[in-house]
């Protein structure tokens, strides 16, 4: 039977199944410390960095009576101060004499009723269509008002000589009848100064030119403002039938 040298004792493969056996414990025992040592490490930074847990508040409930007036929105009165600047006193003047040859003559002013004359405005006036004459209005009470403008009064206007209009010729042979509206200017004088046609007959047939000419020819008793009779327009209808 061959025998192993001495130098190669303790090298079989007994041997090195223990050595394998115990290296490899070593290695788990100091893996294992190491994460031990990690997760320790992370748990302990991890609880000093967390902050305590916040105590949930307390929920009161009060009614409207218990509130109480709830406190006013506006500002409070900030006083202010005010400082007036300042101001240097006047100074008073001393007369200088003058020689009498120097001093200024009397002067006469003009009286109240000398500025009122001076100051009082120029009578109106109106040039006609041709340009050569020249009107002056004096009374402004002879302003006439405008169709649509409004003139109050107690009593209207009442007609006193009525004339009736021309029945047209050509409407009269045609057997053509018709309405027609018209607005006259009655002044304070009872006498018409102007008429316009408010609705027309819509026939055509001259009945509109005739019962101008007959509103104008119309006399009336003015309407009366306050006592006092006042120019106004009156709207009426004149209506042409045959017979």
């Amino acid at each position: 039977m061959n025998k192993v040298p001495s130098i190669l004792a303790g090298y079989g493969n007994f041997e090195l199944k223990r050595v394998y056996r115990k290296n490899m414990a070593i290695g788990i025992l100091v893996a294992c410390a190491f994460h031990l040592i990690v997760i320790g490490s992370i748990v302990f930074v991890s609880k000093l960095s967390a902050k305590p847990p916040e105590t949930a508040g307390t929920i009161v409930l009060k009614t409207a009576a218990e509130l109480g007036t709830p406190p006013t929105l506006s500002a409070k009165d900030i006083p202010v101060r005010v400082v007036a600047p300042e101001r240097a006193l006047p100074s008073v003047g001393v007369p200088t004499p003058v020689p009498d040859e120097e001093a200024p003559e009397d002067v006469e002013y003009a009286t109240m009723d000398e500025l009122a004359s001076m100051a009082a405005p120029p009578p109106i006036t109106d040039i006609d269509e041709v340009g050569d004459k020249e009107i002056i209005i004096e009374d402004l009470d002879e302003l006439l008002p405008t169709p649509d403008e409004f003139v109050a009064y107690e009593e209207p206007p009442q007609q006193i000589e009525v004339v009736q209009p021309v029945y047209p010729e050509m409407a009269r042979r045609a057997s053509i009848e018709g309405v027609v509206w018209v607005k006259a200017l009655v002044d304070k004088e009872g006498k018409v100064r102007d008429v316009i046609i408010v609705k027309d007959s819509g026939a055509k047939a001259g009945f509109e030119e005739a019962a101008i000419e007959a509103a104008k020819k119309t006399l009336w008793k003015p309407a009366i403002s306050n006592g006092q009779p006042v120019a106004v327009w009156v709207a009426y209808k004149i209506e042409f039938k045959l017979k």
